[in-house]
C-alpha cells in the first residue's frame, strides 16, 4: 500500500483509467480539465484550469514530462508541478519499485510492493484467457490458446474493440477487474489486462516475449511468468503445466 502524505488527493488521468482510481478523493479525465491544451501554441487553456492548478499545494506529474513546450509553459506560469519520468531507465529495476521510489518524498512507499485492487468477488472454477496485447510481437498464437482451452473450463475476455466471438467484453476497468477476480486461474500475454488480473490476487500465468519481465512482469505470490526471446518459443505443454501448478 502506498499512502500519499496529503489530506486531499485528486487524480487526473485518461478516461479509461478513472474507474481504478478508487483511492482518490476525486478523479478527473485530463481532457475534461483542458490540461492537454496547456503549452499548445495559439490555444489558451480554460481559466478554470489555471484556477484549479494554482489551488494545489503540489502536483506530481508524469503527464507532459517529455513535452518541452508543456514544461516551459508550466515554468512560465510558476505552477507547482513536480515532473517525473514515465518509464524506467534501466534493465535492473522493476517498474513498481521505480514508481514507488519516485513518489517516496510524498508517500509512505514500501519496497517490493505488490499492486492490489480490492474486488469483492468469489473465486470461480474457470480459466480466464485474454489472448491480446498492444503489439503483435507480444501475442502468443491464438491457436495455442485454443489448444489450452481444450483442457479446462474456459471463459475468454477481450477489449470491446477486439474481435473474439463469445468473449466477455467489459469497458469499465474496475468491473473488468472484478470479473477477472472470479477466475480460478488467469492466462494472458504481456498486457495491461494481465497486470489488472494479477492485482486482483487471482493466480496468473503471464507470457512474455520481447519485453523484459524483470522490469515489466506482474507481481504476486501466485504469478507465474513464462518468458522466451519470442512468443513462438513458448510451448503449449509448459503453459499447461504452469496452469496446473496453480489450479
Amino acid at each position: 500500500m502506498c499512502t500519499l502524505k496529503t489530506g486531499y488527493l485528486e487524480l487526473w488521468a485518461s478516461e479509461q483509467n478513472l474507474p481504478l482510481a478508487r483511492f482518490a478523493d476525486c478523479a478527473r479525465s485530463i481532457v475534461s480539465t483542458g490540461l492537454d491544451l496547456l503549452g499548445i501554441e495559439d490555444i489558451s487553456p480554460p481559466r478554470s484550469l489555471m484556477e484549479r492548478l494554482r489551488a494545489f499545494d503540489s502536483i506530481i506529474s508524469w503527464y507532459g514530462a517529455n513535452r518541452e513546450e508543456f514544461r516551459s509553459e508550466v515554468g512560465r506560469l510558476d505552477l507547482p508541478f513536480h515532473f517525473l519520468p514515465a518509464l524506467p531507465a534501466g534493465p535492473n529495476l522493476h517498474a513498481v519499485d521505480f514508481y514507488l521510489e519516485q513518489v517516496r518524498p510524498w508517500a509512505c512507499a514500501p519496497a517490493s510492493a505488490i499492486p492490489r485492487i480490492e474486488c469483492p468477488c468469489s473465486r470461480g472454477s474457470h480459466l480466464a484467457i485474454h489472448p491480446f496485447a498492444s503489439s503483435p510481437r507480444k501475442r502468443w498464437p491464438l491457436s495455442r490458446f485454443e489448444q489450452i482451452s481444450g483442457g479446462f473450463p474456459v471463459r475468454w475476455c477481450a477489449a470491446p474493440a477486439d474481435s473474439l466471438p463469445g468473449a466477455v467484453q467489459i469497458d469499465n476497468l474496475y468491473k473488468l477487474a472484478c470479473w477477472l477476480a472470479t477466475a480460478r486461474v488467469y492466462l494472458g500475454n504481456d498486457s495491461g489486462i494481465t497486470h489488472l488480473a494479477a492485482a486482483t490476487g487471482v493466480p496468473v500465468v503471464a507470457l512474455f516475449g520481447p519485453s523484459d519481465p524483470a522490469v515489466w512482469a506482474p507481481r504476486g505470490d501466485t504469478v507465474r511468468v513464462i518468458a522466451r526471446s519470442t512468443m513462438d518459443e513458448i510451448t503449449v505443454e509448459e503453459v499447461r503445466s504452469a496452469i496446473l501448478a496453480l489450479w
